[in-house]
């Protein structure tokens, strides 16, 4: 596979057809992309090639590769990017701004002296700067179609549908297929930082294929609405099956008992639903309050421990530690108010010190300069992908930008709750989506014709 096919660009003529949108055709993305979207879910992210350290996963060298093609591709000639803009290419931009300008602070010494083991962790975040940037420009600049939308997802919902039942797995039976995965990975070697299983009250809450019981529940509340999406308008595959696999992404709430995935799943619907067809929302009035109940009766010793997690004060020991830590963030940023001690640089050896929000944890390593930025990464294309959703005409267009909208919203709102891009698997789904809802700008603009798009200003990002 050359790079000029990974990032091709095909001529987009606008259309008007407002019929409603039903995809299901064999115009896919490559394969590499569709692996890449997949593997973020599949290999575990504590399986490393030890001499490249804690970046060496799958995920992340497919990503890499990624950024590598589309700069190959630019500076050969094979494509031509600029004509190619939308609003995830400003906010991968300003993102990787925030980050840099951190990191290029730490090794000029203008935060201080800092540690071998600091200079390390910098070197990882610039790596993960490159993937992310990998996922959003060449899958940003490759879908140009509704199919290839599709065919991005549905290898993404697979990933996620493999984690879900992973969790299953761990969660009924107390297994962990994950470490088959593990043992059938020769060549890597064991990183550690995953943790299948975490106790909350009465149950065990589970993490299926990623780091942390926080982490499945908001990476699953992120693909909820893209997967109710596709259980609607795809016609390939078995409509059970992708109900199945929607069904499944809300269920990890359950599975994991976490505050962060209740409000992800309650972002990511209201946000979602007004945009989806009318009856799906007539139904989910409906089948919510009956799958609630549902778990509530099946699962023993959930509706206590939920109620419990949800309700607490500052008596909860996460919340307690929480609010024990502002005075010691007010200092941290008295000190290093611009650009912080440098990205990847908290020290969170001591979990005491764990902050539980990216928004926190961000000013702190990066400063004012970098809070102000990955607040830019992690609000702005959930806003802009929302005003593509309002102007299109089309009913499926409107239905995927609105779900796409709900994933990129629930991200949002589960970093207020942990610091979600110390997550492998968040950190790579995050500009995933970004670049999902940057191909469906482009798609909505040229089918559309709608002038309220050519007004938005982000219509001239980076």
């Amino acid at each position: 596979m050359t790079a000029e096919a990974i990032v091709r660009a095909p001529r987009l003529r606008p259309q008007r057809d407002s019929r409603p949108l039903e995809v299901g055709g064999r115009s896919d993305a490559p394969l590499l992309l569709r692996f890449t979207a997949f593997a973020i879910f599949f290999f575990p992210s504590s399986m490393i090639i030890e001499p490249l350290g804690a970046v060496g996963t799958v995920p992340i060298m497919l990503s890499c590769v990624l950024f590598l093609a589309w700069l190959a591709s630019w500076l050969w000639g094979l494509h031509d990017p600029l004509p190619l803009r939308h609003p995830g290419r400003l906010a991968g931009a300003v993102f990787a701004f925030g980050i840099l300008a951190s990191y290029v602070s730490l090794y000029g010494g203008w935060v201080g002296q800092a540690s071998v083991e600091g200079l390390a962790a910098a070197d990882r975040w610039v790596v993960v700067v490159v993937a992310s940037l990998g996922l959003i420009l060449c899958i940003g600049d490759a879908v140009n179609t509704r199919d290839e939308v599709l065919s991005i997802a549905r290898w993404l919902i697979a990933g996620g549908f493999f984690s879900s039942l992973v969790g299953v797995v761990q969660f009924v039976f107390q297994i962990n297929p994950m470490e088959w995965v593990q043992a059938a990975m020769p060549g890597f070697t064991y990183n550690g930082g995953d943790d299948a299983f975490q106790a909350r009250g009465n149950l065990v809450r589970v993490s299926g294929s990623t780091f942390h019981a926080i982490e499945f529940a908001v990476t699953s509340a992120m693909l909820l609405p893209l997967s109710m999406w596709r259980a609607i308008y795809d016609t390939r595959g078995l409509r059970w099956l992708h109900w199945l696999q929607a069904l499944l992404f809300g269920a990890a709430v359950i599975m994991t008992v976490s505050r962060s995935g209740v409000l992800g799943v309650v972002v990511a619907l209201a946000v979602s639903l007004p945009f989806m067809p009318r009856l799906v929302r007539r139904w989910m009035v409906v089948i919510v309050p009956i799958l609630v109940i549902a778990a509530f009766a099946i699962v023993p010793g959930f509706v206590g421990t939920l109620t419990g997690a949800l309700t607490a004060d500052s008596s909860d020991p996460s919340i307690a530690n929480r609010l024990n830590n502002y005075p010691r963030i007010e200092v941290m940023l008295d000190q290093r108010p611009l650009f912080g001690t440098g990205p990847g640089t908290y020290d969170t050896s001591n979990l005491v010190y764990v902050l539980d929000n990216q928004f926190l944890t961000s000013a702190v390593t990066t400063g004012y300069v970098g809070l102000i930025c990955v607040a830019f990464y992690l609000l702005a294309p959930a806003i802009m992908t929302i005003v593509a959703a309002r102007h299109t005409t089309d009913p499926g267009m409107k239905a995927l930008a609105g779900a796409l909208a709900g994933g990129l919203a629930a991200a949002a709102a589960g970093s207020i709750a942990f610091d979600s891009l110390s997550f492998p698997v968040f950190t790579l789904t995050y500009p995933l989506l970004v670049a999902l809802a940057g191909g469906v700008w482009k798609i909505c603009k040229a089918e559309t014709g709608v002038p309220g798009l050519r007004s938005v200003p982000f219509e001239r990002g980076a």
